[in-house]
């Protein structure tokens, strides 16, 4: 079994420490062999240790050489780990963990690298095969992808489709009547369908903003059997508006025509429909959300309306995710799991409602102002040509509407005859935990079940390691206490791992942002690799490599010091569990499934007894990591295609590189924190560790090169918006203090200055935040909200031509000023007109306050500081907006300025090339840039 050589074997027993153990070995003289064999097989001297180890073995007591023996999974009768038959009996039991060559460590990360090419990076991107209208004979009941494809073309014909504009207004109207007309046309006898064009005005509060809105437009279809008496509705809700300039296909003809297509099925099926499903075809949801409102508030079937399925983008094709169900309605997941092709998340869901999404749906709206539970469901994937003119069909795969429409159609037949419609406030049942694996099936369950579980799991977590700890100190002959101190040094070392992982990566976002080399990865997605995920594994691996080196005569045998740092790293994950099951993070599921299949792992060793065995254990370990490696990476793939296009549109206040850093470090604990401390059994472990270090530093280089560069035309264009505006800024006498036209340049990125030069030779260029402090609102027509929130950022170029404005300029017109209950009190009231965007921008002078208005009263009762701001549009209605300001002064009369009043125009219905003057300024940007652009005006008087 061992080698023998007795004039060595003589020479190692006089050098050895203790008569007795000399003895033992000379009585049994296979122990001295297994000793020498593994000295020589772990290159340290057997004898050097002089303390005695506490077992003894019949009558013979075992110094240093037996201690070794036992830290090396040996086991002899006299070390009291296995029982013996006589004194002089010796059962042996042991492996003796030899390193790995170092060469076998690229096959272990090609292993890794190769299970996510062949089903990650397949399962991420998969589709359905999409049928052709000649499919439909052999499925007369399916979705035609080809149908909904041939729809959009049309849709898209009409081109951008602005609220306010006759594309939006009444092209849009038309063609959707139309189409609807043609579903009635082949529409079964069993139905009816009954059509209404909403027109509606109203107001409300979008974040710190009203929202107002006029004569705005919605086409709402009702399907239900023939002289159904059921009140209980499905809404369906997509959007047929677009954001200016763009044809909006993906956002969001996509869902449009893929509702169009399921009403067309569902009506020409014939089969029950216990509930009526009312479509909701959207006219104003980019301006943002109006329709949605204007129909929840005003509309006459809105009251019955049960559930929702709310369909929209931020991409253009891909898998649509459910990223939001509920609220507190579990019921609903019930019918999604049935869906052919499930893709859905609760992570999505928190990210989404913590504002890490900058986005929003009119799925708010439908629950706060109508209560309707529901599902929300979007495109998510070509993030890169959302809101751009590249939104076009060509843009969106065929397959992605057969995607949908089986999805979608599956959902509203289930739901349409859910008994639990009948009263959907019985099965009001707290939120959900949701999650698919890889688009094969849905697991769902209530957060109380989450919240039980993730206990339960912890609690088991902690009981197995305790019993592992319990056998190395059995298994090694090391004091229990001795163990628990390695095991406390081990966890302490982890975090600081961890810390450094994060660290790292975070120092390198950094560094890249700090050279103007940030979002280098937008374009070139592999660049995360070397600039994130690298950094990340040499800071989890390299902390523990040199501690393992420093430690390696330890009598803790190298395969434990492994484990311990396993179960170290399942330690933290505890914690962290906890600490988000008690915040109700529901997302804390994610942490207990990485815990659960450690916990299999080591149950299977611990059940096996391969944990005494170095690489059978190892083996059980990586067995039970692909699973949890292919899920966490599958959902870091899908956050990140979600999250890179959406950092091109973010704004320039923070450092895009530190969502991604912080992204992949998170998923990093889960996908990589149990195979990392693996790589710890090949030999010149500290070199393999420092090649990440190398591959950081070479792609760093690589990313400051010309071939980081992050844009590319249409496919990952740089964003700016930009407004040719006129201001005049007037005293309170009626004189003009400011008067001079220039480019309002709103930059949506992080890198504002890589197009600087282009930008510099346009004009002198001022930074918008600049008059902040002098003017309302810095003195220029705010768009919206984000733009206020963006203004430090923004630029202002004064430039010498006057913008091409098509009509009159906004016409504020103050109609009376009368004194209300009391002459410190004051009632004005004004008449607006001007083209269908417009901004209205409030302050108070001389200690004025404002008492009431005739907008949405949120700011008048919360008692909101100045000054305010109204984004008000309309649609067919185009007639004066007549508003009132109450406003209060005790301590001055209204002699002096008691109003200062702005209005903002914006002609965003025009094409952007029939106007010279823009056109000639939007020609001077870089070619990979995509600017939106408008003409505008911005004038202010006092009252």
């Amino acid at each position: 079994m061992c080698p023998t050589n007795k004039a060595e074997d003589h020479r190692l027993v006089e050098q050895s420490n203790g008569d007795k153990c000399s003895l033992c070995c000379q009585a049994n003289p296979s122990a001295l062999h297994i000793a020498i064999w593994v000295a020589r097989r772990r290159d340290f001297d057997p004898f050097p240790l002089t303390s005695k180890s506490p077992c003894r073995g019949g009558d013979y007591e075992c110094s240093g050489i037996v201690h070794r023996l036992c830290s090396e999974k040996v086991s002899i009768s006299c070390c009291g780990l296995l029982g013996f038959n006589s004194k002089y009996h010796i059962d042996v039991d042991f492996e003796v963990p030899k390193k790995l060559q170092w060469y076998y460590a690229p096959v272990f990360f090609a292993f890794w690298l190769c299970l996510y090419l062949s089903l990650v990076n397949t399962q991420i991107n998969s589709m359905p095969k999409a049928l052709m209208r000649s499919d439909e004979a052999s499925h007369p009941n399916s979705f035609i992808a080809q149908r909904a494809e041939d729809t959009l073309i049309e849709l898209t014909r009409i081109g951008p489709r602005v609220v306010g504009s006759a594309a939006n207004e009444v092209a849009t109207v038309d063609f959707l009547r139309a189409e609807v007309a043609k579903v009635e046309a082949e529409m079964s006898d069993r139905y009816e369908i009954e059509i209404d064009v909403q027109q509606a005005s109203g107001a409300y509060m979008h974040w710190e903003m009203v929202n107002m809105y006029q004569g705005i437009q919605n086409v709402v279809v009702k399907l239900s059997e023939r002289n159904s008496s059921n009140e209980n509705f499905l809404l369906m809700n997509s959007h047929y508006d677009s954001v200016p300039g763009s044809p909006g296909a993906g956002d969001d003809g996509s869902m449009v025509v893929s509702m169009l297509e399921v009403m067309r099925v569902i009506a020409k099926a014939g089969e029950p429909l216990a509930h009526p499903i009312v479509f909701l075809f959207n006219g104003a949801e980019e301006n943002p959300l109006q329709g949605s409102h204007a129909f929840i508030t005003q509309h006459k079937w809105a009251k019955n309306c049960k559930a929702l399925i709310n369909l929209d983008s931020a991409g253009s094709g891909g898998r649509e995710i459910l990223f939001q169900s509920g609220p507190n309605h579990p019921w609903l997941m019930n019918y999604y799991r049935n869906v052919p092709h499930p893709f859905a998340n609760t992570l999505g869901e928190e990210m989404f409602q913590a504002g890490i999404i900058p986005s929003d749906t009119d799925f708010r709206i439908f629950r706060d102002y109508g209560g309707v539970p529901g599902l929300d469901m979007a495109y998510i994937f070509n993030g890169f040509v959302y809101h751009t003119k590249y939104d076009r069909i060509n843009a969106f795969p065929r397959a992605s509407f057969q995607h949908t429409g089986d999805n979608v159609l599956s959902l509203a037949r289930a739901l349409a005859n859910a008994p639990e419609m009948d009263d959907t406030a019985a099965h009001a049942e707290g939120h959900n935990i949701f999650y698919d694996f890889l688009g094969w099936f849905m697991i769902f369950y209530t957060e109380t079940t989450s919240i039980i579980v993730n206990v339960v799991v912890s609690l088991l977590a902690l009981l197995a390691i305790g019993i592992s700890l319990y056998f190395m100190s059995v298994r090694s002959g090391c004091s229990w206490k001795g163990v628990l101190l390695r095991y406390a040094i081990t966890i302490g070392m982890q975090l600081a791992s961890l810390a450094l992982a994060v660290g790292l990566a975070l120092l390198v976002a950094v560094f890249m942002d700090g050279v103007n080399r940030s979002m280098t990865w937008f374009t070139s997605t592999w660049t995360i690799f070397g600039l994130y995920l690298a950094p990340i594994i040499f800071g989890m691996s390299i902390l523990p490599a040199l501690y393992l080196e420093k430690t390696k005569r330890d009598p803790l045998g190298l395969g434990f010091r492994i484990q311990l740092f396993m179960h170290s790293h399942c330690f933290w994950l505890i914690v962290i569990m906890v600490t988000l099951t008690g915040l109700s993070i529901r997302s804390a599921y994610l942490i207990m499934l990485c815990v659960l299949f450690d916990i299999v792992a080591l149950i299977v060793n611990l059940v096996t007894k391969w944990h005494r065995k170095a690489y059978l254990f190892a083996i059980a370990v990586t067995v039970c990591q692909i699973l949890p490696f292919v899920y966490f990476t599958y959902l870091c793939t899908a956050a990140l295609l979600t999250l890179m296009p959406m950092q091109g549109r973010s704004g320039s206040s923070s450092n895009p590189d530190m969502v991604i850093a912080a992204l992949v470090w998170l998923f990093s604990l889960m996908f990589a924190g149990f195979i990392v401390p693996l790589i710890m059994f090949f030999r010149k472990t500290r070199t393999i560790v420092l090649c990440f270090l190398g591959i950081t530093i070479l792609f760093i280089v690589i990313a400051v090169t010309n071939a980081g560069f992050p844009y590319k035309e249409k496919t990952s264009a740089q964003r700016y918006s930009l407004i040719h505006a006129h201001r005049r800024l007037h005293n309170a006498d009626g004189t003009t203090r400011m008067d001079e036209s220039g480019l309002y340049i709103y930059p949506q990125d992080r890198r504002i200055e890589i197009a600087r030069d282009e930008i510099d030779s346009i004009g002198e260029v001022q930074r918008v935040s600049d008059t902040c402090d002098e003017e309302m609102f810095c003195g220029l027509p705010l768009y919206n909200h984000r733009w206020n929130k963006a203004r430090k950022y923004s630029l202002w170029v004064p430039v010498p031509e006057l913008p091409e404005i098509p009509a009159e300029y906004p016409s504020l017109i103050l109609q009376d000023s009368s004194e209300l209950e009391s002459a410190t009190r004051r009632r004005f009231t004004f008449s607006l007109s001007g083209p269908d965007h417009m901004g209205i921008f409030v302050n108070m002078k001389n200690d004025a306050k404002l008492v009431d208005w005739s907008f949405n009263d949120t700011l008048v009762r919360e008692k909101a500081e100045p000054p305010y701001m109204v984004y008000f549009s309309y649609g067919l209605d185009n007639s004066s907006l007549e508003f009132t300001i109450d406003v209060e002064k005790t301590t001055s009369t209204f002699d002096t300025p008691t109003l200062e009043i702005g209005i903002g125009g914006h002609w965003v219905n025009q094409d952007i090339t029939a106007i010279g003057r823009l056109s000639k300024y939007i020609d001077r940007f870089p070619s990979y840039a995509y600017i939106q652009g408008w003409v505008g005006t911005y004038e202010t008087w006092y009252f």
